[in-house]
């Protein structure tokens, strides 16, 4: 009877994180199903099969905390209270950074919110909108002082020793927080496919519709049909351009085969009908340039309608989407459709963004790399010198990441190479450090040698 209560109370929380994870998938993946089924029809040239991924993948994040607790469950004495003693610590890290980011974005942005007329309301859309890139942003931070404050004073009240002595290594006794941090790059990995990428390109928009502003999804955009040699320059995008919205200030460009100027048409708005897929262009200016002869303009009383056009907004849109607010879904409809069409656009930030999308999640384990061993000590001076070095390589990888990002997107380094060297780096120091820690190795003076002026 007492093995019975003792493996009911073990297995009590997993059971209620499962019933919480089926509570969020009754409630976020319908709807998420609904917005891709209007992704689609918005957008028809999308990538299907990746735009249906994202409520599978919704499903698997609502059920990571069960995971999490079922991992919790499955390991020993020792482990579980390794991982307690983590976890406490880790979520007073997560919202004590995610406390003052608040307050000082709420700060720069207050003014913005008093201008709306349900200032509540829409200062918890605009933050719940932008939870995922918040929490994508936060975790490396919180994961870092959380093992350096955890392992540390395990360390220092001698309970990583007492536990080397009872014949765990040091690799069995952080095994706890490796597996936290795989479910934490498993966390960011899921949000960063879709719902952190978009969130900070969505946060225009909410401020725009609460503050009675024009916000566009794109402005300036340049698009080369090369099979009909029509060259397209939109002024803007309003939101909800996709649903029956009209573009702003358009161009449209049309060359003979020999690359001559043909024609040329301006207006002010332009509208697409999705029906009969005709064009409407309002307040319209048609020039007409014949082969050695003045040019012909003509001016549109009404609206000019054009159905022999085959261009659609969602094609017009894509060159100027901002690569940083794609999520992988968006970022391969865009490759599909613009990576050919190297005229008029760059495909090397859209590359260089996919591929990021892939690789950001992995700092987090990374970061177990780098803070783990360098949390542990032995000797009586403390911890100072690992808590230094530990800070010091977490910032010199997120600036790193940054240089080789900007250089991925400028063309210079390989998209690929540019996304994952940074992860490549680091991993093989932290795999050296985890090396040096568990031969019993220093390692404060081992890397002291690497500073000019010591020995």
């Amino acid at each position: 009877m007492l093995f019975f209560r003792t493996h009911l109370l073990r297995f009590l929380l997993p059971l209620a994180l499962v019933a919480l994870g089926l509570g969020l998938c009754a409630l976020l993946v319908p709807a998420e199903s609904a917005a891709v089924k209007q992704q689609i029809d918005g957008f028809p040239d999308s990538d299907v099969q990746a735009q249906h991924a994202r409520p599978m993948i919704l499903a698997v994040l609502c059920f990571l905390p069960a995971l999490a607790s079922l991992a919790y469950s499955f390991g020993g004495t020792l482990d579980r209270y390794i991982a307690r003693q983590f976890a406490g610590i880790f979520g007073i890290c997560l919202g004590a950074l995610f406390t003052v980011w608040l307050l000082i974005d709420l700060t720069d942005k207050i003014g913005d919110f008093r201008e709306s007329k349900h200032v509540l309301y829409t200062i918890g859309l605009f933050y719940g909108t932008r939870l995922p890139a918040v929490l994508l942003l936060l975790l490396p931070y919180s994961l870092l002082l959380s093992l350096l404050y955890s392992l540390g004073k395990l360390s220092t009240t001698r309970e990583i020793t007492a536990m080397i002595q009872s014949g765990r290594g040091v690799l069995r006794i952080t095994l706890p927080v490796i597996i936290a941090g795989l479910l934490l790059s498993m966390l960011s990995l899921g949000l960063n496919y879709h719902w952190a990428p978009i969130a900070e390109g969505e946060v225009d928009f909410i401020l725009a519709d609460a503050t009675g502003k024009q916000a566009n999804e794109a402005s300036n955009v340049l698009y080369r049909n090369a099979k009909t040699r029509r060259l397209w320059m939109v002024g803007a995008f309003p939101q909800n351009y996709q649903m029956g919205r009209e573009l702003l200030d358009v161009e449209v460009t049309t060359t003979r085969p020999d690359e001559t100027l043909e024609s040329r048409l301006l207006a002010k708005r332009a509208l697409w009908d999705r029906k009969t897929r005709t064009w409407s262009f309002e307040d319209a200016l048609v020039g007409h340039y014949p082969p050695g002869q003045p040019a012909e303009f003509q001016t549109q009383t009404g609206p000019l309608r054009i159905k022999s056009w085959s261009e659609t907004p969602w094609q017009l849109i894509k060159p100027g989407l901002a690569a940083a607010y794609l999520g992988i879904p968006d970022l391969n409809g865009w490759l599909n459709s613009n990576f050919k069409n190297a005229e008029t656009t760059d495909a090397s930030p859209y590359l260089t963004q996919w591929h990021y999308r892939w690789a950001l999640p992995f700092t987090c384990l990374v970061t177990v790399l780098l803070a783990t061993p360098l949390s542990i000590h032995f000797a009586r001076r403390g911890a100072g010198g690992g808590i230094f070095i530990a800070v010091f390589l977490s910032a010199l990888m997120l600036l790193t990441s940054n240089i080789s990002l900007a250089l991925g997107e400028s063309g210079t380094l390989r998209p690929a190479l540019a996304a994952w060297l940074p992860n490549i780096i680091f991993t093989l120091l932290g795999l050296y450090l985890f090396h040096r820690r568990i031969s019993g190795r220093p390692i404060y003076r081992s890397l002291l040698r690497f500073l000019p002026g010591t020995d």
